[in-house]
């Protein structure tokens, strides 16, 4: 039987807590308050214990942290299988984490474990009867689906990146933290991480960036790209790119924005030389505030933009960054 508790997942990675961890833990606390239900919190890794202090003023009743040197890099196996025991062992009746890379490929699994109901990639929660219900796009952000569990099953959700805020309190009592006990790992986790090699250079991940400047095929070489890097470093943002982009080789797939890459929701979103095909628009469309940059008055990327400025993006983009520079002196 659940109890009237709320189980989030706080996503750490090379041990900094993500912004996604925080938004995730702070909607918990939200919906907690909503439900009168205490907010628990799961911290997995290795040597997380010196995370908890940045986790004190979220919110939180309680942190529970699977500390393990098994754990010291995401594993879908290890994860889903400490994450399983930890909700059989609180029996919550909502989890929470967040619709990052590491939580869509997680969440799944705990579901399938757990014969949880999942709604994927939320962009509100709100409470009716004592019970969630969600809202979720569809078919590529054409349509936003509002689903709720049925019966009295676990209710769990991923939440989309930059959507929820997150607040910390202050005077907020840090969380009382409960070890959980890691055990038979072994022989369970058939692949194993030995190092991460990062790709060289200090680069923003697109989706925890409050600003983006995404470019298109419209910048018609890699080299081009330069124009667009000189216009982040001015925003400080993170640079974005549309599937065209990454395919040709030009920027790595860790800046891919869409359908198929990361979905974005920065308070700003520039788009150079990006049409707007609708499996890009899937992934940015949630953005607060987005500008648009194409020669083409008729691209779909108007559709959706907030501003948006019909001119050659070579003329343009240089006149951009100048101004913004002069502003910011």
């Amino acid at each position: 039987m659940a109890n009237n508790s709320i189980l989030v997942f706080a996503e750490q990675r090379d041990g900094k807590l993500k912004k996604a961890a925080f938004e995730a833990v702070s909607e918990g606390r939200r919906l907690a308050d909503q439900l009168g239900a205490e907010l628990h919190v799961a911290l997995l890794g290795n040597g997380v214990d010196t995370l908890t202090g940045e986790l004190a003023g979220v919110g939180a009743d309680q942190l529970h942290t699977a500390d393990h040197p098994d754990l010291q890099f995401y594993s879908a196996e290890g994860y889903s299988l400490v994450l399983a025991r930890m909700i059989d062992q609180l029996s919550p009746s909502v989890f929470l984490l967040p619709a990052t890379a590491m939580g869509k490929d997680l969440a799944p699994r705990v579901a399938a474990v757990c014969n949880a109901g999942l709604a994927t990639d939320c962009i509100d929660l709100t409470v009716e009867d004592g019970r969630l219900i969600a809202k979720r796009p569809m078919y590529a952000g054409k349509a936003i689906a509002t689903v709720r569990w049925a019966g009295e099953t676990l209710q769990m959700a991923s939440l989309r990146p930059n959507v929820f805020p997150a607040e910390i309190r202050d005077g907020a009592a840090p969380p009382a933290t409960v070890p959980f006990a890691v055990e038979g790992l072994e022989g369970k986790i058939r692949a194993r991480v030995k190092e991460v090699t990062g790709g060289g250079g200090e680069t923003k991940d697109v989706t925890e960036a409050d600003v983006i400047v995404a470019g298109g095929r419209g910048l018609k070489e890699a080299a081009n790209f330069s124009l667009l890097e000189a216009l982040a470093e001015k925003l400080d943002a993170a640079v974005g790119a549309s599937r065209a982009v990454v395919d040709s080789g030009w920027v790595d797939h860790q800046a891919q924005v869409g359908q198929t890459g990361k979905t974005v929701s920065p308070q700003l979103y520039i788009a150079v030389g990006i049409s707007g095909a609708i499996q890009h628009l899937a992934g940015m469309s949630s953005s607060k505030c987005i500008v648009a940059i194409n020669k083409d008055s008729e691209a779909p990327i108007f559709k959706v933009a907030d501003y948006g400025i019909v001119g050659d993006l070579f003329e343009v983009l240089p006149v951009l960054t100048e101004e913004v520079a002069r502003l910011k002196e």
